[in-house]
């Protein structure tokens, strides 16, 4: 019930405008194939345009279907927080006809939701903010200062009861928060384990995992409903051109049911819009959509 109730918020809450196209040789696995799709978007800090709505601009130039937002960093007042500014992405999104896909919030990698009360009123901000502009899921970042570590028991008891806390003002929003981190499949279900809402899943980045030597394709499929989006991104290289075999992604993808936003964050070695409008067209390939 813990999984199904996850999946089913989502779906209402982002659900209904697109529906998976699923043919060639990305048979799907599981019944019920029209009710998945996939989109493409961009995070707006890998396209250089960090808490700033011209990020939609570059966007439409690169064909993408949307842009995940970073709320705001320390320096800027968490500039989204703003009716304002809010009002200022919303436009962004219609002129150009893409969509605000979802949420992040970049600064807990610097001011650490384990030990920094700021955070922990940022994260149940965010929660506002992404209702205010449709979304159903933020992203809460454990990098850098904010990294995660399952040996330090006081900071994981700690984090699990800010979520704790938060869960409910996320459910009754609409909204998952979405942990990424470094943390294999086993450790992010033991925290949402102890947890224990539907509102808070893991954002996983296949990168990440990657780059840790963990199998994505068997993390994928072992966290499943609990993954609420994707970051793709390979290290150094363009998609499809390193280690990562996203055709097994979409494989595991299949498994699980995900049906959802795959946010690009990769490198562009030859300059961003020609890179990502390759990784586009390369995603695109591998998770089609329709309507």
């Amino acid at each position: 019930m813990h999984e199904i109730s996850r999946r089913t918020m989502l779906r209402h809450g982002a659900g209904a405008a697109a529906v998976a196209a699923l043919a060639g040789t990305f048979e799907p696995l599981l019944a019920a194939p029209q009710s998945r799709w996939f989109k493409i978007g961009a995070c707006d800090w890998s396209l250089g345009k960090r808490s700033d709505p011209a990020a939609f601009d570059l966007a439409r130039e690169i064909g993408l279907d949307g842009v995940q937002v970073d709320m705001g960093s320390a320096a800027n007042d968490m500039r989204l927080r703003k009716p304002e500014v809010q009002k200022a992405y919303l436009e962004a999104a219609r002129r150009t006809g893409l969509a605000i896909a979802s949420l992040a919030l970049g600064e807990l990698n610097s001011v650490p939701l384990a030990s920094d009360p700021r955070a922990a009123e940022w994260l149940a901000q965010s929660l506002d903010v992404s209702k205010a502009l449709g979304l159903t899921v933020t992203l809460a970042a454990f990098f850098g200062r904010g990294e995660l570590d399952m040996q330090k028991t006081g900071q994981i008891d700690h984090v699990v009861g800010i979520l704790r806390d938060l869960a409910p003002k996320a459910q009754r929003a609409g909204v998952v928060i979405g942990l990424e981190n470094y943390l294999s499949a086993e450790d992010n279900r033991k925290i949402l384990d102890r947890v224990a809402s539907p509102a808070i899943g893991v954002y996983y980045d296949v990168g990440n995992s990657t780059d840790k030597g963990r199998d994505v394709y068997r993390e994928i499929r072992a966290l499943g409903k609990l993954i609420c989006e994707f970051h793709a991104k390979d290290g150094g290289h363009m998609l499809g051109q390193g280690r990562i075999d996203f055709k097994k992604v979409r494989q595991a993808m299949d498994d699980t049911g995900y049906s959802g936003w795959i946010q690009i964050e990769a490198a562009a070695p030859h300059g961003l819009v020609v890179d990502y409008t390759a990784d586009r067209k390369y995603l695109k390939a591998i998770f089609p959509a329709q309507g």
